[in-house]
């Protein structure tokens, strides 16, 4: 992992990962973005297959990182689900249906960053 990530921010992504995975999030992605952007140095990308299964993710993913004492800056698109944002400053959960995920490909709009292995962090 890149020394430029800091040990507070791979943490807080790992504990995201998990609180996907507890939820049977599929095909997980994590991008380094910090060499290419300012907006945060980990995006997390991440597919469900139903609203509720993807609303449950979001508000998994919320819950652990609260215990951990990180909140949410914002949530977009809870309501419809189909792609939730979850800011939470240095990493960006996104939470996709599997037709927006395909459709706004964002491992592609993303692809100058330096992808992660979800497993092994």
């Amino acid at each position: 992992m890149e020394n430029q990530i800091k040990n507070q921010t791979i943490e807080m992504a790992r504990t995201a990962i998990e609180a996907l995975q507890d939820k049977k999030a599929e095909d997980i992605r994590v991008i380094d973005i910090s060499e290419v952007s300012v907006v945060a140095d980990i995006f997390i990308i991440a597919g469900g297959s139903n609203r509720s299964q993807i609303q449950a993710m979001c508000d998994n993913v919320e819950e652990k990182l609260g215990r951990c004492g990180k909140t949410v800056r914002q949530i977009e698109g809870y309501d419809t689900a189909n792609w939730i944002l979850m800011d939470f400053g240095d990493i960006i959960v996104h939470i996709f249906d599997k037709e927006n995920r395909l459709l706004y490909d964002l491992e592609r709009l993303w692809r100058d960053g330096k992808e992660l292995d979800a497993d092994s962090m």
